[in-house]
């Protein structure tokens, strides 16, 4: 079983939208018994609350339901149990790095980095904007996933 960590600061926009999308293109290929996801913050703010509305709304808007997901706080137990810990933005990636047990490090990822030719190096934090930037944090977590999955298949899966 692969398992994959989404990461970003609170686990209320960016990382459960990307691990509802990613679980959901994992059942579309057939893959959930062989894929595991989770999502976690670096914060602990949100701890034990669902995604944002906005982030379900739009996510719903493209078929991903969010609703079953709740906030968590990443642990360095995490990097043990996780095969990919995918952060979204630079800050939370060097907050991950502070808490990586020695000898994990190559599990750490920036999400983006999935996405090939991506216009961003981030995965822009929506919280404060309006719908369309959950609308353009879908766009990039809907390509990173895609690359992420096909890394995962070639590496991982041996497809």
């Amino acid at each position: 079983m692969v398992k994959v960590l989404f990461v970003c600061l609170g686990n209320i926009c960016r990382s459960p939208t990307a691990e509802g999308v990613f679980r959901d293109l994992v059942a579309q290929k057939g893959l959930s018994n062989e894929i595991m996801t989770d999502s976690a913050g670096t914060g602990d703010w949100h701890v034990g609350s669902p995604p944002d509305e906005r982030a379900q709304k739009a996510a719903l808007a493209r078929g991903v339901d969010l609703s079953d997901l709740r906030a968590r706080q990443v642990i360095a137990k995490d990097f043990i149990q996780f095969d990919y810990v995918l952060a979204m933005d630079r800050s939370n990636y060097a907050k991950l790095q502070q808490i990586c047990p020695p000898g994990y490090e190559d599990r750490l990822h920036m999400f983006l980095n999935f996405f090939a030719n991506s216009p961003e190096e981030e995965v822009p934090d929506p919280y404060f904007g309006g719908p369309a930037g959950f609308d353009y944090v879908l766009d990039l977590i809907e390509e990173a996933s895609v690359g992420l999955l096909k890394d995962i298949e070639t590496g991982y899966l041996g497809r």
